[in-house]
């Protein structure tokens, strides 16, 4: 349920740690700003603040990484 509308199909996250934190896991050659948008729907229908989009593509982790904040 969102803004007062029930929703028959269900969304699902890839990792939610701890009820706080939500992982979105991807392995792609460029990140799409559609993936950090359906994180942050994903943070808005879940109350949750924090989020990370994660992109394993990549020769260094660290540089796939990308931390959002509601």
């Amino acid at each position: 349920m969102y803004d007062g509308i029930t929703f028959d199909e269900g969304f699902r996250l890839d990792l939610l740690v701890e009820e706080l934190v939500i992982v979105e896991l991807k392995s792609v050659e460029m990140m799409n700003l559609v993936f950090q948008a359906q994180l942050l729907t994903y943070l808005k229908l879940t109350g949750q603040r924090l989020g990370f989009l994660v992109n394993f593509n990549v020769p260094l982790i660290k540089d796939g990484i990308k931390r959002v904040i509601l």
